[in-house]
């Protein structure tokens, strides 16, 4: 494929929001004047688009890429509809390609979305896809019986270990990357627009991608907390630190400042600053629980590594910064979607930044544990309070409704989420006075708060439960097994194939 031209400025094809752009309103199918501005753009744009298709509708819209339905003239006579992915022009040329032969190398088999057709003109590129009538995951989440999610979930791992194969890391499993066809049965995993290559990789041009932009940016839309008011802070913290060369740690001396000698007869300083001894062990600086930013870490070499994805489906190294990074983070995206199927709620986490991210991860797995798999992966977890790890078929069935409550309590309730501190070398400023503790502490309380409340638990017969009240202990088992907060021991989608929870598969 000859790439386009473009802005040299690298940019990420997000996921894509499927809506109906068709005005039912009056009970005929007509299309939106915006709507139909844009596919009278599209054909201008690419001209040869209406030798071949008539496009019916716009059924996706990302950041980068808008997505299509139309319709074309087969041979045979009959009409096929397809999906027409149009690139918008700023994205880099490099990106397209890649993506695209992501899709032609690995896509069309194992329920991996392929390509049919791609067209380009000057810098406008659209891919012609197969088009896969899906319902959105939220509309059936609620109906789905146990061993229709058993299915889901086996589909959804055979297409991840077809990819890894290629040495592809998705890095934005979702669910609506994976399209759905609940009457015919059918799945398909969808947008590599953020794909990386593993170092074994046999997608050339995701290596050249890399190249061009080795650290992916922010979600678009996420809070920046490098803009948050210095003057408020988080008493409350996790700090992540990794240091910037090999040495011991622990022989570098702490810097403290120097104070006043108290005079004799003195009240004694009521001065809420920990003593170096409170500090822990193989601290190297002095603005723990300060309202400002030391020398020490104002040198320390900024982290840089990937964290392109879709909130609420991070892993853990990935919002902890960890450089290596390979497909263990789309294991553990499916294990935030298996969680939201045995929980029955969607999305399960719903965090403004990567901070709050990660507190609410550590009130489900536990902050000790979180702090263990932080060091097999360099990095170190500083948390003020501990947090029990939760029993995952307690959680789940509570939130599913399937456990009783007795007196309206929810049993083995999570406690209320950590709040967290940045490094304090990437966001300045923000540990300090408590009323952004207090802000972030809610935000991650209210975000687990509906999935916690039994009263949100929708009543259900005993025999309309679809086996919900006898999900084996192999989904939970599986379910840990994704959720592994170390990935160098997360399972992989070829073992997860061959767990018991699918023998008969």
């Amino acid at each position: 494929m000859e790439v386009p031209p473009v802005d040299k400025t690298s940019k990420d094809i997000r996921g894509l929001d499927v809506q109906s752009k068709v005005d039912r309103s009056n009970g005929r199918c007509e299309i939106r004047s915006d709507v139909k501005t844009d596919i009278e753009y599209l054909c201008e744009a690419v001209p040869e688009l209406s030798k071949f298709f008539h496009i019916v509708d716009k059924i996706g819209e990302g950041t980068f890429s808008t997505v299509y339905l139309a319709e074309a003239q087969m041979t045979s006579g009959a009409k096929e509809k397809f999906a027409l992915k149009h690139l918008i022009p700023t994205s880099h040329p490099v990106r397209i390609a890649a993506e695209l032969q992501c899709l032609t190398m690995a896509g069309g088999k194992e329920n991996v979305m392929g390509v049919t057709y791609c067209f380009r003109k000057d810098d406008h590129v659209v891919f012609v896809m197969p088009y896969l009538e899906h319902q959105a995951f939220v509309d059936v989440l609620g109906s789905m019986s146990f061993e229709e999610v058993r299915r889901y979930m086996f589909h959804l791992l055979k297409a991840l270990a077809h990819v890894h194969r290629f040495g592809i890391i998705h890095r934005d499993i979702k669910p609506s990357n994976f399209l759905y066809n609940r009457r015919l049965k059918k799945y398909a995993l969808v947008d590599f627009g953020l794909a990386q290559g593993a170092p074994d990789t046999q997608i050339e041009l995701l290596k050249e991608s890399m190249a061009v932009n080795p650290a992916q940016r922010s979600v678009f839309g996420e809070r920046n907390l490098n803009s948050l008011n210095p003057s408020e802070g988080a008493v409350v913290k996790v700090t992540l630190v990794k240091p910037t060369r090999v040495e011991d740690v622990a022989a570098r001396r702490m810097v403290l400042p120097r104070r006043r000698p108290t005079p004799a007869g003195a009240p004694a300083s009521s001065s809420s600053k920990p003593k170096a001894s409170s500090l822990g062990h193989g601290l190297t600086c002095s603005c723990y629980t300060t309202d400002r930013v030391c020398n020490v870490c104002l040198s320390r070499k900024q982290q840089v590594a990937p964290r392109a994805g879709t909130p609420g489906f991070r892993a853990p190294e990935v919002l902890m910064k960890c450089p290596s990074q390979g497909t263990e983070i789309d294991m553990w995206s499916a294990g935030v979607i298996l969680l939201s199927l045995l929980s029955g709620r969607y999305p399960f986490f719903k965090a403004s930044d990567d901070l709050v991210a990660l507190a609410q991860i550590m009130t489900i797995r536990g902050s000790r544990e979180t702090i263990q798999a932080a060091k097999k992966f360099g990095k170190a977890v500083l948390c003020s309070r501990d947090l029990p790890a939760q029993d995952l078929r307690t959680l789940c069935e509570t939130l599913r409704g399937t456990r009783p409550c007795k007196g309206g309590a929810v049993p083995d309730k999570p406690p209320e989420p950590l709040n967290v501190a940045p490094d304090s070398k990437e966001d300045p400023g923000l540990s300090g006075s408590p009323p952004k503790q207090q802000r972030l502490q809610d935000d991650a309380r209210r975000s687990l708060a509906s999935r916690t409340d039994p009263a949100a638990a929708v009543e259900e017969d005993p025999a309309d439960r679809k086996g919900w009240d006898r999900v084996p202990d192999e989904a939970y088992d599986l379910l840990d097994k994704l959720l592994d907060l170390n990935p160098a021991t997360r399972i992989t989608a070829a073992k997860a194939l061959q767990h018991p929870l699918f023998k008969d598969l």
